[in-house]
């Protein structure tokens, strides 16, 4: 699947995008598969509470199902302005 990474999260891992072969079955999942990669996803991920994150193309929740799911994009929540 495809993983996107999105403003202060792209800084950190220094990558705007990437193929990634999982068998993570939500996106907490996937989460804790990229937590372990490198000293860089862990700081990119280490506060989920300033982190969003859409399935192909919709918000959702870190719970929710990776099941058919071809895209992930994190990003820092949005405002309003």
């Amino acid at each position: 699947m495809q993983v996107l990474y999105f403003a202060w999260v792209r800084e950190r891992i220094g990558l705007p995008r990437e193929e990634v072969q999982t068998s993570a079955a939500t996106v907490a999942d996937l989460v804790a598969e990229l937590r372990g990669r490198e000293a860089r996803y862990e700081a990119a991920f280490a506060d989920l509470t300033a982190l969003r994150v859409a399935l192909d193309q919709e918000l959702c929740a870190f719970t929710d199902s990776l099941d058919g799911v071809r895209e992930v994009a994190f990003l820092p929540p949005m405002t309003e302005g």
